[in-house]
């Protein structure tokens, strides 16, 4: 028995963060860190990390457009991560909406951290845990069919073959319409395998392979309205301003990833991960815009044709060790990686030109559409638009000066190295963590931390934009070899445990201030580190059981971003687009015999588009139910309703051009299984 426990692999204990660079409990991290487990991910019927995000207090969601490419584009505390999306620690740079059926759980580690996870990561970073092997036989799954042709099935499979071999499979299946719009669906697929096996008592390797395969109609919702509202045009939800026949996206994605662990006889422990991944997104999606002259809406082409390719190998030691009668726990590591983004050929703008349409009665139709579609796009990847190569190294370590103190401190060092085939950057950076942390009583700490983080040049990886949705984060143009922009915060916060530990508390106040932000200079015309914007503001945050029955999680997010200065002293004193100054999330479900009842509630306040703040998108509230039975121990039936009240939600937008809209009301029952 002992044997077969010894092959679990995942090796934390259930709402913990993953990454090496925790030396100590989630409640004693000097940090505000989010865990968003598989349990909850389930019951509230979230199917893809956007899901997942858009009810999670203190993220907003952006949009893609052009040289931003259609893909997840989450904002945290008032900057953005898009490029700050991990899985199991290693840095995900392909641009495409992330499934949830292989994910164990969602980690969102707040404010700047590039001393855990390297260049980037302004106002946080998310890191999704893949499931892995299990000392266990089980096979669990769903069936689900709901409104709007929603159909998903997915399946979990896990066998010990042998007392020193396990091997995992998870697939998925889903296909469906995006409620509450005409014209919008979603076709996706995957096949996740991962194997572990002990080598020796000491020596353990794990060997998983990610593959998604999707296809689907990108979506830019509604245009602008140009007459001095600042907000969306007022039409119809279900209005589609593309073309049918030629808006489509298609994603690839294949990931292979090894693990070796060795734990030596003094009990330090030796994780080496290696990581190849290549990821393609194609896409021809229509820009809504209106033309003034006519009332009519545009409806311009934009297109995408990209292959990121990813190499990675991290290393990791950690222990722990006595000194001056103090205990120490560290971790120390290495990590290299390289990254392209490549881009293959496209049809010219010009043939895919169709007429404007109607606003208030779109067609999308009308005319007949017979120019290029994906299949005209090339396969043949042969121009680099962007070459990242990193060398970094990192410490860690908690010292416990005695049972109510101790301090942790981090520091990292990178060697960043990147260039577009024509542009180059150099930069060597240091980045720092120290925390304070202060335990009145066993259940409970309070913290004060400072951290740091650093964007250099081209970080964005060929996309446009910095680190908190500003122009000027690439290379080239009238960009000159500029040093990294630099972000500190401090932040003072607590973590509590109550009802016998079964439920946890959080709350901080914090600021973040980036105090050289790439701005266009208004003598010169070229970009230079001339720019300062900061966020101030509160979190709170719950999650647990109340009683063995009642559950609940969620919270308040309160932030203050604000531009000081954009070089120009145009937008001074401005609100940083895309972000909401209030968010909240709360789900709650309770049990009783075979029933569970559940639902959540979501608020987003408005909030602006574009630098001036002159165009914005209204505040929004959003129900969720959920009900299930246990029709016997392995097998239940659940229910889910989203967007209850079938509120139109607009969830982002590219610089006020046009407004993402979100889904709407839809429904839909599961057939779950556990054997």
């Amino acid at each position: 028995a002992t044997e077969v426990e010894e092959v679990e692999v995942i090796g934390r204990r259930a709402g913990e963060p993953s990454g090496p660079q925790f030396t100590a409990p989630l409640r004693d991290t000097p940090k505000s860190v989010t865990v968003i487990s598989r349990e909850l991910i389930e019951q509230r019927g979230a199917a893809s990390l956007s899901d997942v995000l858009r009810t999670t207090p203190g993220i907003s969601l952006g949009s893609g457009e052009g040289g931003t490419p259609v893909g997840d584009r989450p904002f945290i505390r008032g900057y953005e991560a898009s490029t700050d999306i991990f899985i199991d620690g290693v840095r995900d740079l392909g641009r495409f909406a992330h499934e949830a059926f292989n994910i164990e759980q969602v980690e969102i580690i707040k404010g700047p951290g590039s001393a855990y996870s390297g260049r980037g990561s302004t106002g946080g970073s998310i890191n999704m845990v893949s499931k892995r092997p299990h000392a266990d036989n089980f096979i669990s799954g769903s069936v689900s069919a709901g409104t709007d042709q929603y159909m998903r099935s997915t399946l979990d499979l896990n066998r010990m073959l042998t007392d020193k071999f396990a091997v995992r499979l998870n697939l998925m299946g889903h296909q469906a319409n995006t409620p509450g719009r005409d014209h919008v669906d979603a076709e996706r697929y995957g096949f996740a395998p991962s194997l572990a096996y002990r080598l020796s008592d000491s020596t353990s390797i794990h060997l998983g392979y990610y593959m998604l395969r999707a296809d689907d109609v990108p979506d830019l919702g509604h245009p602008f309205a140009v007459d001095g509202s600042g907000q969306p045009v007022q039409v119809r939800r279900d209005n589609f301003y593309g073309v049918k026949g030629r808006d489509a996206r298609r994603n690839n994605a294949d990931i292979g990833t090894l693990t070796l662990e060795h734990e030596f006889s003094n009990g330090f422990q030796l994780t080496n991960v290696t990581r190849l991944a290549e990821s393609t997104s194609q896409y021809i999606m229509t820009r809504p815009t209106i033309h003034a002259a006519s009332g009519l809406v545009s409806r311009d082409v934009r297109t995408g044709n990209r292959r990121s390719e990813t190499w990675a190998n991290q290393s990791a030691l950690r222990g722990g060790f006595n000194l001056a009668g103090m205990r120490n726990q560290f971790v120390a590591g290495l990590d290299f990686s390289e990254e392209k983004l490549l881009t293959g050929a496209t049809p010219a703008s010009a043939l895919f030109a169709v007429g404007r349409t109607d606003l208030q009665k779109p067609d999308a139709t009308s005319p007949f559409y017979r120019g290029p579609t994906l299949k005209d796009f090339s396969d043949d990847y042969n121009t680099l638009s962007n070459r990242t190569r990193t060398q970094a190294a990192y410490v860690f370590n908690t010292t416990d000066f005695n049972d109510k103190w101790s301090l942790n401190l981090g520091l990292r060092y990178d060697d960043y190295d990147v260039t577009d085939g024509t542009v180059s950057n150099r930069s060597k950076f240091w980045n720092y963590q120290a925390g304070l942390v202060y335990k009145p009583r066993e259940n409970g700490s309070i913290y004060l931390s400072y951290g740091t983080s650093s964007n250099p040049s081209g970080e964005t990886a060929g996309q446009s934009g910095g680190a908190d949705g500003s122009a000027g984060g690439g290379l080239g143009g009238s960009r000159p070899n500029l040093d990294p922009e630099e972000n500190r915060s401090f932040e003072l916060g607590a973590k509590w445990d109550v009802f016998n530990n079964r439920l946890s508390l959080t709350g901080a106040i914090f600021e973040t201030e980036k105090t050289n932000q790439r701005a266009t200079d208004p003598v010169t015309g070229e970009v230079a580190l001339i720019g300062n914007n900061r966020t101030r503001g509160i979190e709170l945050g719950f999650s647990g059981n109340v009683t063995e029955a009642w559950a609940v999680y969620g919270g308040y997010t309160y932030l203050d971003p604000k531009m000081l200065d954009d070089g120009a002293g145009t937008n001074d004193g401005k609100r940083l687009k895309f972000i909401a100054q209030n968010s909240f999330s709360v789900w709650s479900t309770y049990t009783i015999q075979k029933f569970t009842v559940g639902g959540g509630a979501t608020y987003m306040s408005d909030r602006w588009m574009n630098d001036a703040n002159t165009l914005g998108v209204p505040a929004y509230w959003r129900y969720d139910l959920m009900g299930s039975y246990e029709i016997d121990k392995n097998v239940n039936v659940r229910v889910n309703i989203q967007n209850l009240t079938d509120e139109t939600i607009y969830e982002g937008s590219h610089v006020g051009l046009f407004a993402n809209v979100g889904p709407g009301r839809s429904g839909f029952v599961s057939l779950n299984f556990n054997f």
